[in-house]
């Protein structure tokens, strides 16, 4: 697949990071995600329909780091579309502890998201699982053709891989996070169904950049110390994305947080000061949106932290990034808009810190893919 690249006035003006451009492609990525997903469709549903249509299945999404956040962001929604419980349980969470997790006599579909596909958590959670559930069927969603888990398709594993320009070149994943989002969600609410949702949704992805570019750079320049993002349902896992993105980015030089709205006051609420960025991801949801105003005038009346932004596709009376084209949509297509100016607000930090944004951590304490991992035998 040709390289997919679009230019940009601040990238004209020196910026030419590998970050850049993956945050960039996000509308030409998803479409292109989902094109692959539609020439795929009959095999990817001859796989899952027997599962699904079992009563007794049990559903994991798995990932580590972003890829831990994908599942994280999904799982309500897709519990709720699927009419079942879907869980959201870390393959860090399940390499470590695999007998709180997993349960011999459960039939389990483990869904296994990974940008390279090779880190040793993934590998080894696929292992246990494989080894102490009696009955184990793997859907892998990976960026990268190459990797270990795209070689284990065949028999009870299926194995969906990306277009290669969303396996990201750069150190912290922004293309892969929300390809591998979309992936999920189609395969999950109906690859044809998809069809009159992609381009609402890239159109959305597009307008967000045009939107969020020079308000994020402009909102770095005020050199916050902490930020703290919100999110209710779908939006807490991409809260923590957003968290990690900007941590990543400037190098742990800003502290990041997340939270719940309505969990925010139970304490986590005391890391405001002046220096305090609070982005709040606003929820379509009529009784989800009341939640998410009210810590936005709380916020803004007490006056305790140097600004307050909102992300929304709704109008709202307070400083915000409106999204376009999805005022009506579901929340799960708003996690791919709301996410850009996130990325872009780390982007934008990490240069103006003078840190490489592809590799901002140059004390190499963190690797593009983990190093470092001993995985221990269980039972040893």
């Amino acid at each position: 697949m040709p390289e997919i690249f679009s230019a940009s006035a601040s990238q004209a003006a020196g910026d030419t990071s590998w970050t850049r451009r993956e945050i960039l492609q996000q509308p030409d990525t998803l479409r292109a995600s989902q094109a692959m997903l539609r020439e795929h469709q009959s095999a990817i549903e001859a796989f899952l329909r027997p599962l699904l249509g079992r009563a007794d299945l049990r559903v994991i999404l798995t990932g580590a780091g972003t890829s831990a956040f994908i599942g994280e962001s999904l799982a309500p929604w897709l519990s709720a579309v699927l009419d079942r419980p879907v869980e959201a349980i870390a393959t860090t969470d399940i390499v470590s502890a695999p007998a709180l997790h997993l349960r011999a006599d459960v039939p389990t579909l483990l869904v296994s998201f990974g940008r390279s596909g090779s880190s040793p958590e993934s590998i080894a959670a696929v292992d246990l699982a494989d080894t102490l559930v009696s009955s184990t069927h793997h859907l892998v969603i990976t960026c990268n053709a190459e990797g270990e888990l795209a070689r284990r398709a065949g028999g009870s594993t299926h194995v969906v891989v990306l277009p290669e320009a969303t396996h990201d070149r750069a150190f912290a994943m922004t293309s892969s996070f929300t390809a591998m989002t979309f992936a999920a969600l189609s395969i999950f609410t109906g690859i044809a169904a998809m069809d009159g949702r992609i381009d609402k949704i890239a159109r959305a992805v597009t307008d967000a950049i045009t939107a969020a570019d020079a308000r994020m750079a402009a909102l770095a320049g005020r050199c916050f110390d902490r930020v703290v993002y919100l999110g209710s349902g779908v939006f807490k896992g991409l809260a923590r994305e957003a968290a990690l993105k900007l941590m990543e980015l400037s190098d742990g030089a800003i502290v990041t947080a997340f939270d719940t709205p309505l969990g925010f006051r139970h304490g986590p609420k005391t890391i405001l000061n002046d220096r305090t960025l609070a982005m709040v991801f606003v929820s379509n949801d009529p009784l989800t949106r009341r939640y998410d105003l009210d810590i936005i005038e709380e916020l803004r009346r007490d006056g305790r932290s140097g600004a307050v932004l909102a992300i929304s596709a709704q109008p709202i009376e307070c400083e915000a990034i409106m999204v376009s084209h999805l005022d009506r949509a579901a929340d799960a297509d708003l996690l791919f808009p709301f996410i850009v100016p996130a990325q872009l607000f780390g982007l934008h930090n990490s240069l103006r810190l003078g840190i490489t944004p592809d590799t901002p951590n140059a004390s190499g304490t963190v690797n593009r893919v983990v190093q470092g991992v001993r995985i221990h035998a269980v039972g040893a």
